[in-house]
């Protein structure tokens, strides 16, 4: 059975094809067409007779944070109509005054109100149609948001009948399709990310299927931001929940690597060239989040929770206006990338400082050749040494948040390092946070394809209740649950179990160090998932090693860094590398 899976990223396209025990994997430069660029990676790979084509695109990604999705109107309760302009309290930065959050995606113009109200008992004012004003020609997606949508959806309902009636090309999402939960300004931005990308995504997942049907390749499944896969008509349906679909798929990969060493509990470590991000993994199952924020607006969708800081291999190193130096968030980028890549690029970045180390080759994967005079002139005047200390404190920031601000001892777990530059800077990671297990597949560089490839098919759903828990009924058998003690604003999510409460209180000791057994629980929502497990990730041993630091190791797409006082063994029996200090 050959399986086949390709991510998308914003340099490279990366494609993983498992036939019968054999791993192949390619990187083709990403054009400005995806669609064109995944044939091509799956031509690179040698993908003939495949039965099932996983795909994770930035598609929608890019188009939120370029901000060239459609011309969107925004439809609300009558007296909420700016909403998204209204946003939360909260400032954009806590200590710049001055600084804004990024612009709506709704100009007010567009931002519409209609007659009704529901409240928590029921309705308390009748829906009036003949309240919805004639909306511009020129609209290509609406949002509708009600009130209460979240607990009767019916006025809702109505409204986007008469909006599909009276627009017929444009694309109408109602929230509670995509998101029915309470806070009406997260459904709202939810909704209006999902409509503004529709058109865009839509078009993008067309002409996928096109290229793909020519090619003989089998109709792709998508990666979601919750850590599976869909059908391409379901991707299209409500493209924001596919927002983060490479690292998600990284997660899955990394999960899956894990337990194939044995190592139920770890944290997915993915450094690229731009960015890190970091997911706790427990049990064998990726940590998730019922909200997230990208390009600053907030999503209430289901995803993997991941944390992310501006800190990669391309990032730059500077001086700030105080003298202190800084790593990222600016990265060089692909072209020219950095210095010692030999593509004009002359500002200094991680990879030059890990060059000059002696932690790289002097030539990567696909033959470049690194030049190491470019590189120290762009680090005139740095150390090497403290520019690599500078992004790793970064990174450590976002392992500790998903570790230790969790309750969680990090020394309880291995850390999964992929990525292009994920495993130069591992071991002087896992040292600070004492883990005393590193986990480097072979395919470090490929890892979010690998992880589409054996992605089970996933689709969430959501249940508002609000409710006491002792008058919540009956529950589902499995599952999660938000709940929080009653006059708390936020929830935690746990485990659905016959000792709800108990769950709760242990969760909230472990988070917050307390818990007070006499309190009352509110029930916010239920979360169930229905899950369809992917193929099984047989992956074919890789050459024995035995190596001690210091030593560089070259992988498929990275390089490893042994550091002094670190051994790495591979039995030749698995595909993974584990490191370990002596």
């Amino acid at each position: 059975m050959a399986i086949l899976g390709v991510d998308v990223g914003g340099t490279f396209t990366d494609a993983v094809l498992l036939d019968d025990g054999e791993l192949r994997t390619a990187k083709v430069p990403t054009g400005r067409r995806q669609e064109a660029s995944v044939v091509a990676a799956a031509e690179a790979v040698g993908a003939g007779e495949v039965e099932r084509f996983t795909h994770g695109t930035t598609v929608a990604t890019n188009a939120l944070l370029e901000r060239k999705g459609a011309r969107t109107a925004f439809v609300a309760t009558a007296g909420f109509e700016h909403l998204l302009h209204l946003r939360r309290q909260a400032r954009a930065h806590l200590y710049r005054l001055c600084e804004d959050h990024p612009e709506p995606l709704v100009p007010l113009e567009r931002c519409h109100g209609v007659r009704e109200r529901i409240g928590p008992e029921g309705m308390l004012e009748p829906l009036a149609l003949d309240s919805l004003p004639e909306l511009a020609e020129d609209v290509e997606a609406i949002a509708v948001c009600l009130l209460f949508a979240f607990r009767d959806a019916s006025h809702e309902r109505e409204v986007a009948e008469e909006l599909r009636r009276r627009c017929p090309r444009a694309r109408v999402v109602a929230s509670h399709e995509v998101a029915p939960e309470f806070r009406e300004y997260e459904r709202a931005s939810t909704t209006a990310v999902d409509a503004y990308l529709g058109p865009v995504v839509a078009r993008y997942l067309e002409a996928l299927g096109t290229v793909c049907r020519a090619a003989r390749l089998p109709e792709p499944l998508v990666m979601r931001s919750s850590g599976g896969v869909a059908t391409l008509a379901e991707a299209a349906a409500h493209p924001a929940l596919a927002l983060v679909s490479g690292p998600a798929a990284g997660v899955v990969g990394a999960a899956k690597v894990a337990l194939a060493a044995g190592i139920e509990n770890a944290i997915a470590f993915d450094m690229g060239g731009t960015s890190t991000d970091v997911c706790l993994i427990e049990g064998g199952e990726a940590g998730r989040a019922a909200e997230r924020e990208v390009a600053g607006l907030p999503l209430r969708l289901p995803t993997v929770d991941l944390q992310t800081v501006g800190a990669g291999g391309g990032s730059l190193v500077w001086w700030d206006s105080g003298g202190a130096l800084r790593v990222g968030p600016e990265s060089a980028g692909a072209d020219p990338g950095p210095a010692c890549y030999g593509r004009g690029g002359m500002r200094p970045t991680v990879t030059d400082a890990n060059l000059l180390l002696g932690r790289l080759p002097g030539r990567l994967a696909g033959g470049l050749e690194l030049d190491r005079v470019a590189a120290e002139q762009a680090l005139a005047g740095i150390d090497p040494e403290e520019a690599v200390a500078v992004v790793n404190a970064e990174m450590l920031r976002a392992l500790r948040l998903v570790s230790v601000e969790r309750g969680h001892d990090p020394r309880d777990f291995a850390l999964v390092a992929f990525g292009g530059a994920g495993p130069l800077h591992a071991c002087a990671l896992a040292e600070e946070l004492r883990m005393g297990t590193v986990l480097v597949p072979e395919a470090a560089g490929v890892l979010s394809a690998l992880g589409l490839v054996a992605s089970d098919e996933r689709r969430d759903r959501v249940v508002s209740y609000l409710c006491a828990l002792e008058k919540a009924g009956e529950l589902p058998a499995q599952g999660e649950a938000d709940l929080r003690y009653r006059g708390q604003s936020f929830e935690l999510t746990v485990p659905l179990e016959p000792d709800l409460a108990g769950a709760f209180h242990r969760a909230h000791a472990a988070r917050y160090g307390y818990a007070d057994p006499e309190r009352k629980i509110e029930l916010v929502a239920v979360r169930t998932a229905e899950v369809r497990p992917g193929p099984p990730l047989d992956l074919p041993a890789a050459p024995p090693l035995d190596a001690r630091g210091p030593a560089t190791i070259e992988l498929e797409g990275a390089t490893c860094w042994l550091p002094q006082g670190w051994v790495g063994v591979r039995d030749g029996t698995s595909s993974t590398l584990r490191l370990a200090r002596v």
